[in-house]
């Protein structure tokens, strides 16, 4: 009996999608089919793969209408939100722009006896694991720029946004990108990991947790074929004593809470100035109430449901826990609240770095505030965390923040924002939040690999 992968839907536990599982000889096979298209996709003008690949991103656009209750569905995300497709064009366009620049030869010198030169060149066939929580977006932060660089691309997207690598590659090949170039496939984790332990693939790029990325890793050891990943995050927000209150509580609670939380350098933990610290609690819990859980197809819902009731058990394990502890939970429980995947916002203070809440990736609707009276003492609690994607600090002195940046252990240092991926920066974490790097021109370095040319012209 051939498995099926399920999407069961937050909205009310039923099953929205299935699909089969590809065999491994099937799997084998597909990635054959991708190693034998690339010298033909790599051999084609760079301009070429650009304006295909900017096609498939157009076409993806056009089933926007369609893409909006269909992530809802999925995933929970409400349709007032209006989908990914604006960060998913932005991301694609600036690989694009940048992509003659980032991949021409390094020249190291010429004269009349020796030409020198580093050239970047495709790994060959790339291996994505996309997340379900921006399933869009993640996506194309590794599809696009391995495409136009001249790999070809396997996408193997979470079960529980099992249409969207279906969506992706009909709009592609639509466009002209050929099908074996960019293949989608439904896979198990055994057969993924029989298949990175054959060395199907010649790069790998997962993002999800660090439960998965270690499992990458294990399975892909002694082939040499490199693993990029992002993983699991506890992004903190430090709030210095003459930060912009206002913005800074409108800016860290959306970044805490939209999405229901589910966002990979989403707001987790928030230090605050004690000269601040009572009326960012007080402008924060008034921020979480205005929020409206419920059915994501409603138009007025800002608050979606978690996208599995066992995520949202896990976040509401934590704030009991925290509770128990003598932690303050802010929010009553919302009507909509059904126990399930509806999850009530939550602001908890009186919390310390003894409680889960404050240690372990929450990945839910919930935020813990904690008071501090120096720099030194919020450095040190935002480096308490095995976790290092991004970290927000509010201030209007930049070189004060310039210089608490360059002492914390993250991927990504904002100023008076959060929460937001520009494409022309390397998207990276460190410790337990993964390694390697996404868009940018160091994007483009970590999905080609170096070649040197050392040409001697004369002999004699």
């Amino acid at each position: 009996m051939t498995d099926m992968l399920q999407c069961i839907s937050p909205i009310d536990g039923s099953v929205f999608a299935e699909r089969p599982v590809l065999t491994l000889d099937e799997g084998k096979a597909a990635a054959a089919r991708a190693r034998d298209a690339q010298a033909a996709w790599a051999a084609r003008p760079l301009q070429e793969r650009i304006d295909l690949v900017m096609a498939g991103v157009a076409a993806v656009g056009a089933m926007n209408d369609e893409i909006v209750p269909e992530l809802a569905h999925m995933m929970g995300r409400p349709v007032k939100f209006g989908g990914e497709f604006g960060g998913f064009n932005e991301r694609a366009s600036h690989m694009a722009k940048i992509a003659a620049a980032s991949l021409a030869d390094i020249e190291v010198g010429e004269d009349e006896t020796f030409r020198r030169y580093i050239r970047r060149v495709p790994w060959g066939v790339v291996f994505v694991v996309a997340p379900w929580n921006y399933p869009y977006m993640t996506a194309i932060n590794t599809v696009a720029p391995a495409l136009i660089a001249g790999n070809t691309v396997v996408l193997k997207h979470a079960t529980q946004t099992l249409l969207v690598g279906e969506r992706m590659a009909k709009a592609f090949h639509s466009a002209g990108v050929p099908e074996d170039v960019f293949q989608n496939v439904f896979l198990s984790h055994d057969t993924t990991n029989e298949l990175l332990k054959a060395r199907a693939f010649d790069f790998v790029n997962f993002t999800g947790s660090v439960g998965g990325g270690q499992a990458m890793e294990r399975a892909a050891a002694g082939t040499f074929v490199p693993v990029s990943t992002e993983l699991g995050g506890k992004d903190p927000g430090y709030v210095m004593e003459d930060a912009d209150l206002d913005a800074a509580v409108n800016t860290l609670m959306d970044g805490a809470l939209f999405n229901s939380g589910q966002c990979c350098c989403g707001i987790e933990r928030i230090y605050v100035h004690e000269s601040l610290y009572d009326a960012f609690v007080e402008k924060a819990v008034a921020w979480a109430k205005t929020l409206k859980l419920g059915n994501p197809l409603d138009g007025e819902t800002t608050l979606g449901p978690m996208a599995h009731v066992r995520f949202a058990q896990l976040v509401r394990d934590q704030i009991d826990a925290a509770v128990a502890a003598g932690a303050v939970a802010h929010i009553p429980t919302d009507p909509a609240d059904d126990g399930g995947a509806y999850l009530t916002p939550q602001v908890l203070t009186n919390v310390t770095h003894d409680m889960e809440v404050m240690r372990e990736e929450s990945f839910g609707p919930v935020v813990g505030i904690m008071k501090v009276s120096s720099d030194d003492e919020a450095v040190a609690l935002m480096n308490d965390s095995h976790y290092g994607l991004t970290a927000s600090l509010w201030t209007a002195d930049i070189d004060r923040a310039a210089a608490i940046g360059d002492r914390i252990e993250t991927g990504t240092v904002f100023l008076n924002r959060a929460d937001y991926l520009d494409p022309g920066l390397c998207w990276t974490g460190c410790k337990d939040t993964g390694r390697g790097g996404g868009l940018s021109v160091i994007g483009y370095h970590n999905l080609t690999r170096p070649k040197s040319y050392h040409m001697k012209k004369v002999t004699s």
